[in-house]
């Protein structure tokens, strides 16, 4: 997450804090060191399946709580599994959009082995499921199988790829062609559908505006992500997870005292007011808007649209498009039911599920996201 220069400038009072010197101005000039070590480090690995896994890490999720656990015990196998601990009870109750993540990682993982000529057999959630909650099961055992597959021209943008919550070039529409070259080579089994009409997209962006007003102003879905901030360098290569704010602009606030977790949940205070302006400004400046559906809900139903969420991912990297999920509509905590089921009737047939719902545009480049290193995710019992 990024604030505008503009913005931020304001809140430092016109630069003073910036005019700082000594070890201030040096705090303030300094990015995470290690966080993003993981992206370095990617494709470095001589055993086939950490090699896969170097770049399953790297992969899309839900306030990037990277909640994937690998076990390599078994020969040729890697055992997926959820950290428990990593969670969203508050926005995501059912953990539907930790299960579409998961999606994220496995797709990343099957395209990583094909660069080496390598299939992988997927067995989704072999013990059984249960579509309210996440347990220790495993979520997907995975069977590498040599000269099994052949490599994919996605995986080329692989490291390019990001989630763009920036806001979007509104002078700069996206054309039909473009999105008509989205659809119908990337997905393999949701169902796809992506939109620049005018009056859709004002439609769809005032759902996502609105949608992020209620996740705001419900104290306990808010909480649950201001507890994920990392506020600064030192916070972001301490924990590389939740959601990043580092850069010379935050380190600024930090240190001057005007942003915090304290100050954040203050809600007449200005970080508050203003991360609710900054979240639903940006949200208006969609240009176009795609979405995945599913016939029904199921944990399987969830993987695959994680699985062609990335592969959706990849694609509009490859087009030169910015694209960030932006799914608050989708949450199913009481409070968002309204417009839940006002997103379901303007995107989906009945009975269908919309699991992803992403904006679409041309924005700035912005750097890589902090990730733990493949090594930690490993369990061993």
């Amino acid at each position: 997450m990024s604030l505008s220069r503009r913005k931020t400038l304001a809140l430092l009072g016109g630069g003073s804090i910036l005019a700082a010197s000594g070890a201030g101005a040096f705090a303030v000039t300094r990015t995470p060191q290690t966080a993003t070590q993981p992206w370095a480090m990617a494709g470095t690995y001589a055993e086939p399946r950490m090699q896969a896994l170097s770049y399953a890490i790297l992969a899309p999720n839900p306030h990037n709580r990277q909640p994937w656990q690998v076990d390599l015990r078994t020969e040729g196998e890697v055992t997926l599994r959820v950290d428990t601990e990593r969670l969203l009870p508050h926005t995501d109750p059912f953990s539907r959009q930790i299960v579409v993540g998961l999606g994220c990682f496995l797709e990343m993982m099957v395209l990583a082995a094909a660069q080496d000529g390598i299939g992988v057999e997927l067995d989704i959630f072999p013990d059984g499921e249960d579509p309210m909650d996440l347990d220790d099961r495993r979520v997907a055992v995975a069977r590498f199988v040599d000269g099994a597959a052949e490599p994919s021209p996605l995986f080329e943008y692989v490291m390019d790829r990001r989630s763009l919550k920036e806001p979007y070039d509104t002078a700069r529409p996206v054309a039909q062609a473009v999105l008509d070259g989205l659809v119908p080579s990337v997905v393999r089994g949701s169902g796809i559908e992506a939109t620049n009409d005018t009056d859709r997209v004002a439609a769809l962006r005032l759902l996502t505006a609105r949608a992020f007003e209620i996740e705001f102003e419900t104290p306990r879905t808010y909480k649950e992500s201001v507890d994920l901030f990392r506020i600064g360098h030192r916070e972001v290569d301490a924990n590389p997870d939740g959601i990043d704010f580092s850069g010379p602009q935050f380190e600024a606030l930090r240190m001057a005292g005007l942003f915090s977790r304290e100050a954040a949940m203050d809600r007449d205070g200005l970080s508050y007011k203003q991360g609710l302006e900054m979240v639903t400004g940006t949200a208006m400046t969609g240009m176009a808007y795609v979405w995945l559906t599913t016939p029904g809900n199921s944990r399987a139903d969830q993987i695959m649209a994680g699985r062609d969420w990335l592969r959706l991912n990849l694609a509009t990297t490859a087009a030169g498009l910015g694209m960030q999920p932006m799914s608050q509509a989708l949450q199913e905590f009481p409070e968002m039911a309204e417009l839940y089921a006002e997103a379901h009737a303007m995107l989906a047939q009945p009975g269908e599920t919309v699991q992803v719902l992403g904006r679409l545009g041309y924005g700035e480049t912005v750097p890589q996201s902090p990730r733990w290193d493949v090594e930690s995710k490993i369990v061993h019992a």
